[in-house]
């Protein structure tokens, strides 16, 4: 620690006037680096060379230079004044404030007119940007910073043209994939499926088009949190081992994952598949799933506007969504409170809602109570049945060819238009290329074809099977609403209890069983 006593430097606020905040930084973070240890010593060593101790430390690891301070994760609520008082900043050097000229002098100006400290290693006593040396130091220093910063931009950028070029991946797989390297830390040599995440991704693909109306990502979001799928960050996490931060899945990157043409095993650019020289998009792998199943995900992932169907619960409650009011007919809610147990009742007169003006006396029951009892009739009924699932089927290949042909020739299209092939080398070769695609499209039209669409077939597994290993109660709740159950509860004086029931019509098919 530079001859530094790590004892007496870090110590909790005191008032004194020195009470520093240690300020780290590092883009990457790998096992075998040092710079960590390396900042705290240089760090210390500057907090005890202006007689100042350390109360905590701001260390933004992979976190990039050109991050605004103000906006990093660790030194940012320091700088808003959301962590509690300190005297000034301490840090290894110039550049791990920032990478960016401005960044650094807003940085150096504020610690200045709140009367702070800034002190870097190096540097003989706190920066005094009143002084006109002081200040032109600090400047060329942040703008060295900065100048290292664009040449490693630039030569990132070459970088990647180059990869890309050659047909080669760059920067983070996708989910569902994994780089395979020969060597540890050495070049990616291929592209492969995860053997994990893509059974994960591609169960969520069919399990939204085998009922796109009822599974969302949304729902599907919720149902990977609750089962403990790591989500895709902390996923990319363990692959890099690396900590993982526990973060649930989202449905928004959930969606963005399933619609994204990375899924087909292309290798992107920008969003957009890399095209090659015969116009057809650079393929790393096989994909997660054919072009006729992307296509069914986009038309099954479309905005559309739904009904609203109340609030959803992703609570332990098996009956929400499920129960039913014998007398209103509205769905049931759940109750809590601290000395009795959750019940199922409804509310929605309490709510003024005019269709259940009448509603007197409101149903009532503990939840535990008609659980078990739904339960009971939900497998003496349907138990022994076996089940039948509802996959999609992307036929024999060739609409899954032609689709991608298509694909192919609108892109090459909206180029043309673009512009991209005006110069008259480019217009022949685009002239080429879309004529011969034309002529495989012509030839795949004239072999039979079996159309994509959705099965049924059988699961080897009867309703109590799946009802066993079903994970928690949103799962069990999933199955009573795939057979269109729904139980009807009676207040207590009525001729009743409770009615347990299947829905019947045209829109749901309830006989999932044989």
């Amino acid at each position: 620690m530079r001859g530094t006593d790590p004892n007496i430097i870090e110590r909790p606020y005191d008032g004194c006037g020195r009470c520093l905040l240690g300020v780290r930084r590092l883009s990457r973070m790998k096992a075998a680096t040092t710079s960590p240890e390396r900042q705290r010593g240089d760090v210390l060593t500057a907090a005890a060379a202006v007689d100042g101790h350390i109360i905590g430390w701001a260390d933004d690891w992979e976190v990039s230079g050109a991050t605004d301070p103000m906006t990093r994760p660790k030194l940012g609520p320091w700088l808003r004044d959301e962590k509690g008082p300190y005297d000034g900043l301490v840090a290894a050097a110039v550049d791990r404030l920032g990478r960016n000229v401005v960044d650094c002098l807003n940085t150096g100006y504020k610690m200045r007119d709140e009367g702070k400290l800034l002190v870097t290693y190096g540097h003989d006593g706190p920066w005094n940007l009143d002084d006109q040396t002081d200040e032109n130091r600090f400047t060329m220093e942040a703008w060295g910073a900065q100048m290292e910063l664009r040449a490693i931009q630039r030569r990132n950028r070459h970088a990647t043209v180059k990869t890309r070029a050659a047909g080669r991946p760059k920067g983070k797989p996708s989910y569902g994939f994994r780089y395979v390297r020969v060597a540890m830390g050495g070049k990616i040599d291929h592209v492969e499926l995860h053997p994990h995440a893509s059974t994960v991704i591609r169960l969520v693909a069919r399990r939204i088009l085998a009922d796109p109306e009822r599974v969302t990502p949304s729902s599907e979001a919720a149902r990977l949190t609750r089962a403990g799928e790591l989500s895709p960050a902390d996923h990319l996490a363990v692959m890099y081992g690396k900590p993982t931060r526990g973060r649930p899945w989202q449905p928004t990157s959930l969606k963005d994952i399933l619609l994204s043409e990375a899924a087909l095993g292309y290798l992107m650019h920008q969003g957009k598949p890399v095209i090659d020289q015969e116009g057809n998009p650079v393929r790393l792998c096989e994909g997660l799933w054919d072009r006729a199943t992307h296509e069914a995900l986009k038309r099954a992932l479309a905005p559309r506007k739904t009904p609203w169907v109340g609030r959803r619960t992703n609570r332990d409650y098996m009956l929400t969504e499920v129960a039913l009011c014998g007398q209103c007919h509205n769905r049931l809610y759940t109750q809590t409170s601290s000395n009795a147990p959750p019940r199922y009742v409804c509310t929605v007169r309490n709510k003024g809602w005019v269709s259940a003006k009448d509603c007197r006396p409101a149903p009532l029951i503990r939840a535990h109570i008609l659980d078990a009892r739904v339960e009971e009739w939900f497998l003496q009924t349907f138990g022994d049945g076996m089940i039948f699932e509802t996959v999609y089927d992307p036929g024999n290949g060739v609409p899954e060819r032609m689709a991608e042909i298509r694909a192919n020739r609108e892109r090459l299209r909206a180029d043309r238009e673009a512009g991209l092939y005006d110069a008259p080398d480019d217009a022949a070769w685009f002239r080429e290329r879309y004529a011969a695609m034309g002529q495989e499209l012509a030839a795949l039209e004239v072999e039979p074809q079996r159309s994509p669409g959705m099965v049924r077939r059988p699961t080897g597994e009867t309703v109590a099977d799946r009802w066993e290993k079903a994970p928690d109660v949103q799962a069990r709740k999933e199955i009573l609403l795939d057979f269109g159950v729904r139980v009807t509860l009676f207040p207590t004086n009525a001729a009743v209890r409770w009615v347990a029931g299947v829905i019947h019509g045209p829109e749901r098919d309830p006989a999932g069983i044989s």
